[in-house]
């Protein structure tokens, strides 16, 4: 399989800036080969009747992934809504955006 785009999956750690304002910062950032898919029709409609709204679908080996609850594809940060292992060996995180704080990411 080919992997055609490049992801960062994020950790973040949560901290307090002089302010008392909380900040995220991602210390933690592994970066994978992936393909970007786009949401299945019937994964967008599932999902939004929970309130979600997915965006973007990413596989990457299973092997890479630590439970990372974010993913970074260019400047846009992702929160991984689920994960799905097709066979074992390849693993859809599904993505919905999720909004930059602190300007750090």
């Amino acid at each position: 399989m080919l992997w055609r785009d490049v992801i960062e999956l994020l950790t973040p750690v949560s901290s307090r800036n002089s302010y008392g304002e909380t900040i995220e910062t991602y210390p933690n950032q592994k970066q994978v080969f992936a393909n970007k898919k786009s949401v299945r029709q019937s994964e967008f409609y599932q999902a939004a009747a929970v309130g979600l709204r997915p965006e973007m679908v990413f596989e990457i080996q299973v092997i890479e992934y630590e439970e990372q609850p974010k993913v970074r594809y260019g400047d846009t940060v992702y929160h991984v809504v689920r994960t799905f292992s097709k066979n074992g060996e390849v693993l859809e995180l599904v993505c919905s955006r999720y909004p930059m704080e602190g300007g750090n990411g």
